[in-house]
């Protein structure tokens, strides 16, 4: 017969695939993906800390949080940082440059390259210790008080023990004991204080 005869394959036999349509296996197709960064684990971020927390000190500052993300194949690493003056643009790309050489010095971040964001903490930022509410005098929060419940008031003083808060013209003292978290509360006329600075580690 012309071309030649053609053979069906016996019941239950598999139909053998041509060459061209054989799938890639699982394990041909995963050599080319590009490997993904990981996220940053709790120990990870404590390591980090101890290496960077003398260095914010030295300048003046306080460290308030350490974040590692993932972002594709690198890490984005970020760090708060806040003190009594504020903290500038320029404050944040100096302690970025400081912080890259302490973190290239004590290599925490891993395999991955990585990118260091400073910035000083937004207005969202809660009130739990004193030296944040230090640094409130003058906003107004709100915040849960024992024994008063939800109170908003101005932050008038504070100091290690206590609040000093305006409550519609009354001038009420809190220990620190007794409140909850503060929040800023966001009024027309007071500037954003939050800066930051960015810079690729490697």
């Amino acid at each position: 017969m012309p071309g030649g005869q053609r053979h069906a394959p016996k019941p239950g036999q598999p139909r053998k695939p041509r060459p061209s349509q054989q799938q890639p296996s699982q394990q041909q197709t995963s050599q080319h993906r590009p490997r993904q960064a990981a996220g940053g684990s709790p120990e990870m971020e404590g390591r980090i800390a101890d290496v960077i927390s003398p260095v914010i000190a030295a300048a003046g500052m306080d460290l308030e949080s350490v974040r590692v993300s993932a972002a594709g194949r690198r890490r984005l690493l970020r760090v708060v940082v806040d003190s009594d003056r504020g903290v500038s643009l320029d404050d944040a790309a100096t302690i970025s440059r400081k912080l890259s050489a302490a973190l290239d010095a004590a290599p925490v971040m891993g395999d991955f390259p990585y990118t260091l964001e400073v910035s000083s903490p937004g207005v969202d930022r809660p009130l739990t210790d004193p030296r944040h509410w230090r640094r409130a005098v003058g906003r107004l929060v709100q915040v849960t008080a024992a024994d008063a419940g939800p109170i908003s008031g101005r932050v008038l003083a504070a100091d290690a023990d206590g609040v000093t808060l305006d409550v519609a013209g009354d001038h009420r003292r809190f220990g620190y004991a007794a409140l909850g978290a503060g929040a800023i509360q966001v009024e027309f006329g007071h500037p954003q204080t939050e800066l930051g600075a960015t810079g690729d580690g490697h």
